[in-house]
């Protein structure tokens, strides 16, 4: 009777155990990000409150510093299974929803005030783009402005077609964009620019602030042109039939803390990349302000490269009006302030 019951009480446990343990889900997540940055503080930070609050239902292994290869790479991992996610810019997703770089529209966006206002408007078109193209992320992050960065002197676009341009090997929107000014870029990945600049294989990159910083780039570069040419994000993009096996319930608790995580890093990167800008000018790196009539040429050409990018299927004109609507709706907003 007592070993009847005693295998009664194992079974019981065993089913408990393994029906727990079958709702478990572990997710792999690499990123370029190195270990001990904000964005890793932040993110570890998260996964272990997500493992707290689901009882380590499900729990997460960062692979931070570009230990799994660049952005190209780690989408590849996570199509096969190896991966689960990874924190990733926003051109290197365009392969599975190109409209996602509907921010990326050379000098469309040029104040974060501007940015702010649009993005409450469209973030939530990109988080819905990529999730229907099989990407579950928890909010846009903010990367700032990508500014031309070079080794020599740019004021015009004939100054730009004149050097080696950096882009990234994974985002071919902007290399066709790029293209417009009369560029033929070099693509590269991101592991590889450093060296590049040093060798002269490249001397002319576009990034942000806080980029060209954490990257060390900026040890190479002797100008910046003061204008903003694209906005950058990136997002934390999971696989979304990996995501949909955790317990509905699990689900809710990830995507809340991961956003309020990700929100933090959105804030903390506009701060950093304030600091950043001080950095290069500390460094004794020259901001140079193109002249009235080289501003003039910088916007005609910009405004074809939009245009190409609506003309070639890449952004929804439809879309692309919402976001001018938006734009004009906020800059009227300022007007009408100002003549109160």
């Amino acid at each position: 009777m007592f070993l009847h019951i005693l295998k009664s009480l194992l079974l019981i446990l065993f089913v408990l155990f393994t029906t727990e343990n079958a709702y478990a889900v572990r997710l792999k997540i690499a990123t370029l990000s190195p270990e001990g940055s904000m964005w890793m503080e932040k993110m570890r930070a998260g996964a272990d409150m997500v493992a707290q609050k689901t009882g380590n239902r499900v729990t997460f292994k960062f692979y931070p510093g570009g230990v799994m290869g660049n952005d190209k790479t780690v989408l590849k991992k996570i199509r096969i299974g190896q991966l689960q996610g990874g924190a990733v810019v926003g051109g290197s997703l365009s392969q599975f929803f190109p409209a996602n770089q509907l921010y990326a529209q050379p000098l469309k966006l040029t104040s974060i005030k501007e940015v702010d206002y649009v993005r409450k408007h469209m973030d939530q078109y990109i988080i819905d783009g990529l999730n229907n193209a099989g990407f579950v992320t928890f909010g846009i992050i903010g990367g700032g402005f990508a500014y031309i960065m070079s080794q020599n002197p740019i004021n015009t676009v004939d100054d730009l077609r004149n050097q080696k341009v950096w882009i990234p090997d994974n985002d071919k929107i902007s290399q066709d964009s790029i293209k417009t000014f009369g560029v033929t870029p070099i693509p590269l990945s991101i592991a590889d620019v450093r060296t590049s600049l040093q060798t002269g294989l490249i001397n002319t990159v576009v990034t942000s602030p806080v980029g060209a910083v954490v990257l060390q780039w900026h040890t190479q570069i002797k100008y910046i042109m003061d204008i903003p040419l694209i906005y950058l994000h990136a997002v934390l993009a999971v696989d979304k039939k990996k995501f949909l096996k955790i317990k509905e319930q699990d689900r809710a608790v990830v995507t809340q803390v991961m956003t309020k995580a990700l929100k933090q890093i959105d804030i903390q990167n506009r701060e950093d990349d304030i600091n950043a800008i001080q950095a290069l000018k500390n460094r004794g790196i020259k901001f140079i302000t193109p002249s009235k009539d080289a501003l003039v040429e910088w916007h005609k050409v910009a405004a074809i490269a939009s245009k190409r990018m609506i003309e070639s299927g890449i952004l929804p004109r439809d879309v692309v009006d919402q976001l001018d609507t938006h734009l004009s709706d906020f800059h009227s907003n300022i007007q009408n302030k100002n003549d109160q």
